[in-house]
């Protein structure tokens, strides 16, 4: 039975990957801020602990996997709110990687979280892991600083994978479930201009990319958790809108979005065509690499 730690199991990613790994047979220990909602989510099925250095030198996992972090929608950016998205995600990380370092028997691997945010506006442009980036903006540096921190873990010798994730699809979480409500009391519509490409991924598909890191020792760096298959906000919506067996006539501006958003619309307005050149290049099957076939798959 391998032995894994997570960090940020309790949230909509974390806590399907928990569920998975259990029911694989690993043995999870979950490190977690708030230990009695992750024992609430998993009884006694995972062993907890609320603070790193609850973790022993002699303590051994094969795998840890990291993905803390406060959510990234939700809540206005304030610089109160920016303070907190990276601290959650780089400062967190940092004792992480600090403390794996020093174990006496090291993880073979770290699978650390990241997200597509890292490549910022691209318009209609293709982007690939190879991507050169040179924005400054918020998203990008956080998910920059997020990475190279987690990178740091190479240095004791431990293979690193950065899943850069994209918009998923899934039920009960994730970026729909704010987007469900209105789109079936019929009052949907194209966010901004509608010609923004969305790169998203079923929760399936990002599963099995964390399962295939974590068995496949030639994946280091960072990979696109995308399926192969973009498409634009307006083709998104209507996609969306016949799933649900709606209409979708109330397309939101772009300058009300900014003005209700802030900062963070930039989250439903950038343009990003990402493509996971990286997985398909190892052959990596996705099962949903279709919108329609996802949003068919949930329990909408």
């Amino acid at each position: 039975m391998k032995k894994i730690l997570i960090t940020g199991g309790t949230g909509f990613l974390g806590s399907a990957l928990v569920k998975e790994l259990r029911i694989l047979n690993y043995e999870i220990t979950l490190l977690s801020h708030d230990v009695n909602n992750a024992r609430r989510l998993f009884n006694n099925d995972v062993k907890l602990l609320s603070n790193i250095n609850q973790i022993d030198d002699s303590d051994f996992f094969d795998c840890v996997i990291n993905l803390a972090g406060a959510p990234i929608f939700g809540r206005l950016w304030t610089n109160n709110r920016k303070s907190l998205l990276r601290d959650s995600r780089i400062i967190t990380t940092q004792q992480l990687v600090d403390k794996i370092s020093t174990l006496n028997n090291k993880p073979s691997v770290l699978i650390s979280g990241s997200a597509i945010g890292i490549y910022g506006e691209q318009g209609d442009i293709t982007v690939s892991e190879e991507t050169t980036v040179s924005h400054t903006d918020f998203s990008h540096q956080l998910c920059a600083d997020w990475e190279n921190t987690a990178l740091k873990a190479q240095e004791a010798g431990i293979r690193v994978c950065l899943i850069r994730t994209g918009l998923v699809i899934g039920s009960g979480g994730g970026f729909l479930k704010s987007m469900l409500l209105p789109f079936k009391l019929g009052l949907g519509g194209t966010l901004g201009s509608g010609k923004q490409w969305m790169s998203w991924i079923h929760i399936h598909d990002w599963l099995a990319i964390v399962l295939k890191m974590m068995s496949d020792e030639r994946m280091q760096g960072p990979y696109n958790a995308t399926a192969p298959h973009p498409i634009i906000n307006a083709e998104f919506t209507h996609i969306l809108a016949n799933r649900l067996h709606r209409i979708a006539f109330l397309p939101l501006p772009t300058f009300f979005l900014t003005a209700l958003l802030g900062e963070m619309a930039g989250l439903l307005l950038c343009s990003q065509r990402v493509l996971p050149i990286k997985l398909l290049e190892l052959n990596f099957v996705f099962e949903y690499s279709e919108l329609s076939t996802a949003l068919k798959a949930l329990d909408l």
